[in-house]
This record gives structure tokens, C-alpha cells and sequence, in this order.
């Protein structure tokens, strides 16, 4: 099944999780939208520089650290997608209880695991 996921804390650098957790959910058939620091690309994915308004997300996957998510917390929520992943480095209890009370189901996991173990 296609989730379309929202990549926040997209780098083009390959070393990074964000961009592995790209490739990978573009190679299991996810649709993908990413937004970074900086412009960029990773496969057939543009890197936005800016909040863009999204339809139909399954699920938002954080890629940066609480104080970074500032920000986007309310973005993030305007969104309404199922889900919340934050990945390791990226908890935000803040931004966990926001999720519960608007009906988002917050995830503290890893989306690189998930998807490799099917649970994504």
C-alpha cells in the first residue's frame, strides 16, 4: 500500500538517515515529499526549502532535532496525516501530545526498521 509520507529534515548528503529513508521508501513505492534546509534532490524526489501544502499524508517521518521542529509543529499537525515517526534524535514530547490530542498516532521508532521489518 502507498503511504504518501512527508520527509522533514531531507539532506541530499547520503550519509544522513533522511536521505537513506528517501531511497527506501521510493523503492518500496511510497510516494515522497521532502522538505530541508537546502534545495536539493535525492532520486526522482525534490528537497522543498519551504512548508508546501500537501494533500493526503499518510505519514510525517522527522528527520531533525526538537528545536529545529519548532517551527513546523503546528504545520506539521495542519497536515493531518495517521502518523508521526520520530525517528532517534528526533523525540519531541511536545509535539507527541499535540499528535494524541488531534487524533495523529505518534511513533518513536525508526523508519529505516520499519521498513525493513515490514512494519511501516
Amino acid at each position: 500500500m502507498n503511504k504518501k509520507t512527508l520527509v522533514l529534515g531531507a539532506s541530499e548528503n547520503p550519509s544522513r538517515y533522511s536521505n537513506m529513508a528517501i531511497k527506501r521508501l521510493r523503492a518500496h513505492g511510497h510516494e515522497v515529499v521532502a522538505i530541508g534546509r537546502r534545495k536539493g534532490k535525492v532520486t526522482d524526489v525534490e528537497i522543498l526549502e519551504k512548508k508546501a501544502d500537501i494533500q493526503n499524508v499518510d505519514t510525517v517521518t522527522i528527520y531533525m532535532n526538537e528545536q529545529n521542529q519548532k517551527e513546523f509543529e503546528d504545520y506539521i499537525i495542519s497536515l493531518k496525516p495517521k502518523r508521526i515517526i520520530f525517528n532517534p534524535g528526533a523525540e519531541n514530547y511536545n509535539l507527541l501530545l499535540k499528535a494524541k490530542r488531534t487524533g495523529i498516532q505518534p511513533v518513536e521508532a525508526c523508519t529505516l526498521v520499519m521498513l525493513n521489518t515490514s512494519q511501516y
